[in-house]
């Protein structure tokens, strides 16, 4: 059974190796990246105030990504995590990892292999929307989705 998964990995690490988008990105696969992510299942989550909690709505949402995720098995993702503009730098880095990372461990339970998605935090660095007040800063602590 081993050998069989392993053979299996190997395979779908060797189907589509070659391919790139038109603004030369790589990509692990040589299909086009559907553009109906956004509309079927938002490509965000936000979470609380120093938190990586996910609340009963990102939940709502990371299952509408799960049965996307689930359609589009040749696609691969990166999920990003991100924090307002208060806190340290390191902090927030540290946050928006466990952020990225909640959100994996979630889509790989519910079923998204683990080697379609990578991580990455952002920490404070790239707010989604500028500014100093609460709702903003509601916006900026997120995940994102990003199809790769």
């Amino acid at each position: 059974m081993l050998r069989l998964l392993f053979c299996f990995a190997l395979l779908f690490s060797l189907v589509g190796c070659s391919g790139t988008s038109s603004q030369g990105s790589k990509h692990l696969h040589s299909h086009p990246l559907p553009a109906n992510f956004d509309q079927e299942a938002e490509n965000y989550v936000l979470f609380k105030v120093n938190s990586a909690q996910i609340s009963e709505e990102g939940i709502q949402k990371l299952e509408r990504q799960v049965k996307w995720l689930k359609r589009y098995r040749y696609i691969n993702i990166i999920i990003a995590g991100h924090c307002d503009e208060r806190g340290t730098r390191e902090f927030n880095l540290a946050l928006g990892s466990k952020r990225a990372n909640i959100v994996k461990y979630y889509l790989v339970a519910s079923g998204i292999s683990d080697s379609r998605i990578s991580t990455v935090s952002y920490g404070k660095e790239r707010p989604v929307v500028l500014g100093s007040t609460p709702k903003i800063w509601a916006q900026n602590r997120r995940s994102v989705i990003i199809l790769n």
